[in-house]
């Protein structure tokens, strides 16, 4: 699996007009699937008098979760050619919602599927991608002496410490590039004189 991926850098919205009907493309990074689905129900609020909110999502550097979602519109011509879209143009970590102003004029699947992917490549070329690293979440623990010197090591090496908790032990969780996990558990090793505890867990976003 590649070690960066193609994503979005913040919100943006791209209309596209297809026989009167307006589709209205609004794209999000999104790391996780509560994220897009938060981003879903936003889009909603804000447009409270569309005809349809279609959209499709892909979590996971390695696409793990893929979601598409019609709204009413007949089965496969909104929600899973926005999610083809998606996919053929390799983005990743991203929600698109796609709001329908109905025109008056229907379209037929075929109009459809060309106008809801249609709208999602749009916004794309509109909004353009950024590329990310692949990271991992961690979790490292260790005792109460050797932690602070061991956050200070961190974060001058350049890791993503995103939160420090104390308790019996302290847990350091950080973000490590998913390439450098068997580099980074020696490394460890070594400065703790195999004192601490390395924990994985699923793929993250990066922080930049």
């Amino acid at each position: 699996m590649p070690d960066h991926y193609l994503t979005v850098a913040a919100e943006g919205e791209h209309e596209t007009e297809v026989n009167r009907s307006r589709f209205l493309c609004a794209l999000a990074p999104a790391p996780t699937e509560e994220d897009a689905q938060r981003f879903v129900g936003r889009i909603r609020e804000r447009h409270p008098t569309a005809s349809h909110h279609c959209y499709a999502y892909v979590i996971g550097a390695d696409a793990s979760v893929r979601r598409a979602f019609d709204d009413g519109e007949p089965g496969g011509t909104a929600g899973q050619p926005m999610l083809g879209m998606l996919l053929r143009r390799e983005v990743r970590c991203v929600v698109a919602v796609v709001t329908r102003y109905f025109g008056g004029t229907k379209l037929g699947a075929g109009g459809l599927i060309r106008a809801y992917g249609g709208a999602v490549g749009a916004a794309l070329d509109a909004q353009g991608t950024v590329t990310r690293r692949r990271l991992r979440s961690a979790l490292v623990t260790v005792d109460h002496g050797r932690a602070g010197r061991l956050e200070n090591e961190l974060r001058a090496l350049g890791h993503q410490v995103r939160s420090v908790s104390y308790g019996a032990e302290v847990a350091i969780a950080l973000a490590l590039p998913a390439g450098d996990l068997d580099s980074f558990a020696s490394w460890l090793a070594g400065a703790t004189a195999g004192a601490a505890r390395l924990e994985l867990g699923a793929d993250t976003t990066d922080a930049v």
